[in-house]
């Protein structure tokens, strides 16, 4: 039988997006992967496909797929990894691969060492124990909430006195509400620091900027912004909500919250998103559990830290005759 990997390529994105959708199925039961995520995947600026990115065939069957990702420029190394339940063997040794280009990546970034992490869910189609035997461990969890909308039971709220909400249409808007994405989630664990530019290709195509939207509070400025898309085939997505800290526990955060399910379910959605850090220290977890979204699944982050591997130096070049 033979095994063979290569670097994705944007032709790639309809193969592996079944692959992904097959690995929805085994993981929480329906596909939930579209087009349109892995296409921004593999088109992202700083995707360095040829170098980052890895396919797995068995007999010329796609059976798992890597991504690496860069965002710290630092040790901090982020990965991706799918593999089919079937071939855990082949996603053990994808996962070796990765683990080498993590390290020279750090290397690369002038790091000491590799701090890896990789983003599972809690019943993977990967076994865990074999990422255990290689020093992986579990440090984080986070939670994909749901709740089911209706137009019904989802008007379009009023805001709280004081309280206007505009969208980001405009540019000015836009790099507004990067600006309170960034000082609402520096504090958050595994947030990196993304200019403009950087954080609009992480957005990927897609985006809907209407569907964004900031609270500015009479006698404060804005101290809120939410950003939501409506590009997902399974459900309307919230990627981002943030309140400044002087602006918290004035109910700010729900008003938003129903503010994109009254919106959403007028577009026709029955069904909202987001993932939250299950130990987020401003309390969003409670927030979002208490405005009806329940559990959808859950995701584990896991851990490796390995010695960065030193880029080798230019070969030097022939003196001149």
């Amino acid at each position: 039988m033979s095994f063979d990997v290569r670097p994705a390529a944007p032709d790639d994105a309809p193969a592996i997006c079944a692959l992904l959708n097959a690995v929805d199925v085994a993981e929480v039961g329906r596909p939930e992967s579209d087009l349109g995520m892995v296409e921004s995947d593999l088109l992202h600026p700083e995707a360095d496909l040829v170098r980052n990115s890895w396919l797995a065939f068995r007999d010329g069957e796609l059976v798992a797929y890597g991504l690496l990702w860069d965002e710290s420029g630092a040790e901090r190394i982020d990965v991706d990894h799918y593999v089919l339940p079937g071939h855990q063997d082949d996603g053990a040794r994808l996962i070796e691969l990765m683990e080498a280009r993590a390290a020279q990546r750090a290397g690369e970034n002038g790091a000491e060492r590799a701090v890896v992490h990789l983003a599972l869910n809690v019943r993977p189609a990967f076994d865990t124990a074999l990422l255990r035997r290689r020093g992986w461990r579990s440090v984080r969890r986070y939670n994909v909430l749901t709740r089911p909308l209706s137009t019904a039971a989802d008007p379009v709220p009023a805001p709280p006195a004081g309280l206007t909400l505009r969208d980001c249409v405009d540019e000015a808007d836009r790099r507004r509400a990067h600006e309170l994405v960034e000082e609402t989630f520096a504090e958050h664990y595994d947030h990196h620091p993304r200019g403009y530019r950087s954080w609009l290709d992480d957005l990927g195509a897609g985006m809907d900027w209407s569907l964004v939207w900031i609270a500015s509070q009479e006698g404060s400025g804005d101290v809120a912004v939410i950003v939501s898309r409506d590009d997902r085939t399974a459900m309307g997505w919230i990627r981002n909500l943030g309140v400044l800290e002087k602006a918290r526990g004035r109910g700010i955060a729900g008003y938003l919250l129903h503010h994109a399910f009254g919106v959403y379910a007028a577009r026709g959605r029955d069904t909202m998103g987001l993932g939250v850090d299950t130990t987020n220290a401003t309390g969003a977890l409670r927030l979002y559990l208490a405005h009806g979204m329940a559990l959808h699944f859950a995701v584990d982050t896991w851990e490796l830290t390995l010695p960065a591997v030193a880029p080798e130096p230019p070969a030097a070049s022939a003196p001149k005759p």
